[in-house]
């Protein structure tokens, strides 16, 4: 199994300013679907998911099963403004780990989106639909304490962790928590296109350690990633060496 960790260092002046033109600039600032929409412009069918951007100064990080030199013979077809946003002059990538051990403790940091599939088939905040599932109004949004929030949330990320024994979830904070809007293609319009939606939801980032389950499970998890929205900067699982540190 090949498995790259891959890095990239978008320009942040020519990064919003290509969302922007291309109307892929969420109400929020979100850069998920810019930067989804660049990477398959970029990539192709060699697109890497799931990912996470870290910022104009940490870059891009994303997961791929593609080899480096497949990755650069697609980049090097890149129009000069997907060049530069997406900063494909500095794209570099390293084989990751796939010989994991039952038991291996490992520190993770994960953004996520936490929903769940409401009853006619979209979202739902996984908090609102825990309080009350039968329910499901955009004014009771920004209800229930952090700290309600927390444990519905760390529930929600420990059955996605353990999906086919994959891992097992030591201890897990939640960093940040907000309401943020992204953007999503729903139906067509006039002229045929698929029209860009506003969608509102939670967006959460975890810290924690873990315990690797079954070994290909876990292999399985980090290349599919966690949770839904995982070609949009969501469902990453950043591994590091357990420390105490």
């Amino acid at each position: 199994m090949t498995f790259q960790l891959l890095r990239l260092q978008p320009d942040p002046a020519a990064l919003a300013p290509w969302a922007t033109r291309h109307g892929l600039l969420s109400p929020d600032g979100d850069f998920g679907y810019a930067l989804h929409a660049l990477l398959c412009s970029a990539f192709g069918d060699l697109a890497p998911k799931p990912f996470h951007y870290l910022g104009g100064r940490q870059g891009l990080l994303a997961y791929t099963s593609a080899d480096l030199e497949s990755l650069r013979l697609n980049a090097a077809l890149a129009t000069p403004d997907v060049a530069r946003a997406l900063g494909l002059d500095a794209l570099d990538a390293r084989p990751f780990p796939t010989a994991w051990k039952t038991g291996q403790r490992l520190g993770f940091e994960l953004r996520v989106r936490p929903v769940v599939r409401s009853k006619e088939g979209g979202e739902r905040d996984a908090f609102l639909h825990a309080i009350n599932p039968a329910v499901d109004r955009e004014k009771d949004a920004k209800i229930g304490s952090l700290a309600e929030r927390t444990a519905v949330y760390t529930d929600w990320l420990v059955k996605q962790l353990a999906i086919d024994g994959a891992a097992e979830v030591v201890d897990a904070r939640m960093e940040s928590f907000k309401l943020t809007r992204v953007l999503r293609k729903a139906g067509n319009g006039e002229n045929g296109k698929r029209k860009t939606a506003s969608i509102s939801g939670p967006d959460v980032v975890f810290k924690g350690q873990l315990l690797v389950g079954d070994p290909e499970a876990f292999n399985r998890l980090l290349a599919r990633g966690v949770g839904r929205h995982r070609a949009f900067g969501f469902g990453m699982l950043l591994l590091r060496p357990a420390s105490a540190c």
